[in-house]
């Protein structure tokens, strides 16, 4: 061989070399924070327009990654719940009963998933698909090596909370605020966790109202009252802000993927107290947000009700203080994890998500054409500009975000969206 037949393939070979080294490196599975506020539309934060509230921790989490201005979910937390941990729309899971989750879909969760990459798993907070009091191995079943979970139906999540932990009722929290509690228990995780990959899953009870439905209020704070929204804002804010630091703190920011989310949009009221009557006081929710005010959406199909914040970081990877207008849905989650984490999609399972890794990773953009919500026999498919809901309403979102006139009479509905709504109730959609 010639010298320099024989330098030409050692260049070669060291640029395969090299090659080979950058996408290992690229590719490497990062441990993964995801955080999941409850009751908490776009509105409410700084970094999405808001006005009303004070985010800077939030606001921070955006500066230092990628925020997303087309996230969707279900208008209501159950379903969101159930999507974001199977990959699937509720209505092909035969729309589980409001706190329940199928036995027969409990070994293919998010958490199952990078289970079988290797992953540590814990969750903390609201659990929201069991009555956990009466099945304490529920978390366990779906993949959680840890728990610690308020009572759902059963007792307080914020003052004097009830609080499961690993299928053992807390009886040391009294005196603490339950927010501290379920963020506290992560962080320790974390900490424990941190040479090898783990999922910490804080599915946070902020910014939802208190308990309603027991026999008698739940107990007041100190100040003799509930907090206000704005309140629980502030404290959300701030707890995001502390586990967020946490990862830092243990010298793991670079190889943490953090996904901050939330479930619905926010509620039209909140509890603020009890009268001299025993009666709960309810105070409406408004927010500005450029300079608009935007009533609470929860429980609503409206951009209020389903399009939520969204933001990922994961220094050198996700570049920083930058916007992504990819459309994507809660079902998303589960591919995308799963490609991230280097771990098999769960098979004979017909996903709806579809994985955003590839943007996460910049590699692409992502690959969905379309999103979709539903609620109480409604749903819609939707793009950036055009939704098209399954009682043939079309609207013209971009122009229209209100939804205040429906085109449906006077303009045909795009072929892709028609396209995408014929699909979903040939696999089980039921019409309205």
């Amino acid at each position: 061989m010639s010298d320099g037949r024989r330098l030409l393939m050692i260049t070669f070979l060291v640029l395969v070399w090299i090659t080979s080294v950058v996408r290992a490196e690229h590719i490497s599975t990062p441990n993964i924070l995801l955080i999941l506020a409850d009751d908490v539309g776009s509105e409410v934060l700084e970094c999405y327009g808001g006005e009303s509230y004070s985010t800077p921790q939030i606001d921070k989490l955006a500066e230092q990654g990628m925020r997303f201005v087309h996230a969707y979910v279900m208008p209501v937390c159950h379903p969101t719940r159930i999507c974001l941990f199977s990959g699937q729309y509720p209505f092909r899971m035969g729309s589980p009963d409001w706190g329940s989750y199928p036995p027969s879909a409990e070994a293919n969760t998010i958490a199952q998933v990078l289970k079988r990459a290797g992953y540590a798993t814990a969750v903390a907070g609201k659990w929201q698909i069991a009555l956990l009091g009466e099945d304490l191995l529920h978390p366990n079943r779906l993949g959680f090596d840890e728990y610690c979970l308020f009572g759902w139906h059963e007792g307080p999540r914020y003052y004097e909370p009830w609080i499961w932990q690993n299928g053992v009722k807390r009886e040391d929290v009294r005196e603490k605020y339950g927010p501290d509690v379920y963020c506290d228990f992560l962080i320790d995780f974390i900490q424990r966790e941190r040479d090898q990959p783990f999922f910490a899953y804080y599915t946070m009870a902020l910014c939802h109202a208190v308990t309603n439905d027991l026999d008698k209020p739940v107990p007041v704070g100190p100040n003799g009252r509930y907090q206000t929204f704005a309140e629980m804002v502030s404290a959300m804010d701030d707890r995001v802000g502390r586990i967020v630091n946490a990862v830092d703190e243990a010298g793991l920011r670079d190889s943490t993927l953090v996904i901050f989310l939330t479930d619905n949009g926010s509620p039209a009221k909140n509890i603020d107290g009890v009268d001299n009557h025993g009666e709960l006081i309810y105070q409406p929710i408004a927010s500005i947000r450029n300079g608009r005010v935007i009533p609470g959406g929860k429980g609503q199909l409206t951009d209020a009700g389903t399009r939520v914040p969204l933001i990922v970081r994961w220094p050198n990877r996700v570049p920083a203080d930058s916007t992504c207008d990819d459309l994507v849905d809660v079902s998303d989650l589960l591919p995308t994890l799963a490609e991230l984490a280097d771990s098999p999609l769960p098979e004979q399972v017909t996903l709806d998500g579809r994985s955003f890794a590839q943007r996460i990773l910049g590699e692409g953009a992502g690959k969905r054409e379309w999103v979709f919500a539903e609620h109480k026999g409604n749903a819609f498919v939707k793009d950036r500009q055009w939704k098209l809901y399954s009682d043939g309403r079309l609207y013209n979102v971009e122009d229209d975000p209100f939804e205040h006139n429906s085109l449906s009479t006077s303009k045909p509905p795009p072929k892709h969206l028609q396209k995408a709504l014929k699909q979903l109730h040939a696999a089980g959609l039921a019409h309205p």
